[in-house]
């Protein structure tokens, strides 16, 4: 269980809010200015002044460091903790980070004369507060995870923050750097805030790329959170389904994002499933020869596979992604709760990679997957796919370009892609790397590299999860 860290400018209610959130979770609760003041014998006003502001701050980061070993806790920073990367990165890989908020009047009449605040000792609170405020601003963009308390009752906030208890986070490093992966429910409205933490600048123009089937359920909530973090987003529909997957759709495109006055500054989202992306990632790295991407995945099949690994592109009429090139996104988004409105065959196709993931490197997984689908159990956790995740990530780290080991993940593919061929693309992914897996297994048996029985348990799992 993460621990979650409440951090923010004073006077957002990083206290308050932390003890609502603790108590709604059944969480410890750790004030960190309340416990520097016990640690040290005397109140922080008096720490600034008896032992200067230094003092404070070495106080402030050793805190940090003994706190981001443990977990379960709601912890409320001081103001100024997180500024610092070195404490932030002390929470990165055993906490949410969580930034609250307010506009400078809020904060201002939160305060009030704010005689016991030691960073406002000047002759005007307000003017301290928004010189202070903007020079922190930065380093809380930094952090995706921001809630406004403006205008929010204390119910609203909390419920905001309780939200984010259960995102999983997992970075992807490759040879230009790395990108984190984003996981949870009803997270959709944070979509802005994790660009900017991303390195995505505000003044850059969004191009939503997305389907016909998708765009109407969730373009506008993606816009929404786009603006309401100050980016400008504009949206590009394309045709749903594989048999679109094509050159000239891509060429449609870029009408579109010249049609958008998209630029050099400009950013490729791909909102939809694994089709949307390989087109959309495809089209990014070639308009303007290579645009910065974003993918915030909508189905099962793409959240666990295609948006992971950088592979993206379009079919021939001989076969299928025979064009296309490598594109590292900047940020890959997952909210779970667009599953709501997935097909329930779609979600069964995207359970085929899921387990396929377990089979090739995680026989827990796989385990815990199949007792699951025995109960007829079709619910998908974040921590379940931060774990099916994790097995593509470790493999496309070690062969970012395919150059060998990566060839695993095609396990069930030879088979399935024939097969979808064949089948005039009416066979769904997942269907098709269902039974390829099978087959796979099967041929494992008989060359004697697998044991005998392996094919018939992967068949009664994929059977469980209603799949061929």
């Amino acid at each position: 269980m993460k621990t979650l860290v409440l951090t923010g400018f004073m006077g957002t209610g990083k206290t308050t809010v932390g003890r609502a959130v603790a108590l709604r979770l059944g969480r410890p609760f750790v004030d960190m200015d309340a416990l520097i003041e016990a640690q040290a014998g005397k109140p922080i006003p008096r720490i600034f002044e008896e032992d200067g502001e230094a003092a404070f701050r070495r106080w402030e980061a050793d805190l940090c460091q003994a706190l981001g070993e443990r977990q379960g806790l709601v912890i409320a920073t001081g103001g100024g903790a997180l500024v610092d990367p070195v404490n932030r990165a002390a929470f990165s890989s055993a906490a949410v980070l969580v930034c609250l908020n307010a506009d400078i009047e809020t904060i201002v009449e939160r305060l009030g004369d704010a005689v016991d605040r030691p960073m406002l000792g000047g002759k005007s609170p307000r003017a301290d507060a928004a010189r202070l405020l903007r020079a922190r601003q930065t380093a809380y963009a930094a952090i995706p995870w921001q809630v406004d308390t403006t205008g929010r009752s204390l119910d609203e906030v909390v419920e905001r923050v309780v939200a984010l208890a259960g995102v999983q986070t997992l970075y992807v490093t490759h040879p230009g750097g790395r990108y984190p992966i984003h996981i949870g429910q009803q997270i959709l409205c944070y979509l802005g805030g994790a660009l900017r933490a991303a390195g995505i600048p505000v003044e850059a123009k969004i191009a939503i790329v997305s389907n016909d089937v998708v765009a109407p359920l969730y373009a506008e909530p993606v816009r929404a959170a786009l603006q309401e973090s100050d980016f400008s987003p504009c949206l590009c529909v394309l045709p749903d389904g594989e048999a679109h997957k094509t050159l000239e759709t891509v060429r449609r495109l870029y009408d579109q994002f010249l049609d958008h006055d998209l630029d050099r500054s400009g950013v490729v989202l791909a909102l939809g499933g694994g089709v949307t992306g390989d087109i959309a990632g495809f089209a990014a790295a070639t308009f303007m020869r290579g645009l910065p991407f974003v993918q915030v995945p909508t189905s099962l099949l793409a959240m666990t596979d295609a948006s992971v690994g950088a592979k993206t592109g379009v079919d021939l009429p001989q076969g299928k992604n025979l064009v296309g090139a490598f594109k590292q996104p900047a940020l890959v988004f997952v909210d779970l709760s667009v599953l709501q409105t997935l097909p329930l065959e779609e979600l069964r196709s995207g359970w085929a990679e899921v387990l396929k993931h377990g089979i090739i490197a995680d026989p827990g997984l796989f385990a815990m997957l199949a007792d699951a689908l025995d109960v007829g159990d079709l619910s998908v956790t974040p921590d379940m796919l931060a774990r099916s995740i994790r097995v593509k990530r470790d493999i496309v780290e070690a062969d970012p370009f395919e150059q060998g080991g990566r060839a695993v993940l095609n396990l069930g593919h030879t088979t399935g892609h024939a097969l979808e061929r064949l089948s005039g693309y009416t066979l769904r992914h997942g269907e098709a790397v269902a039974i390829g897996m099978v087959v796979a297994a099967r041929i494992a048996e008989v060359m004697e590299k697998a044991d005998d029985g392996l094919a018939e348990h992967i068949a009664h799992v994929l059977s469980a999860a209603g799949l061929p």
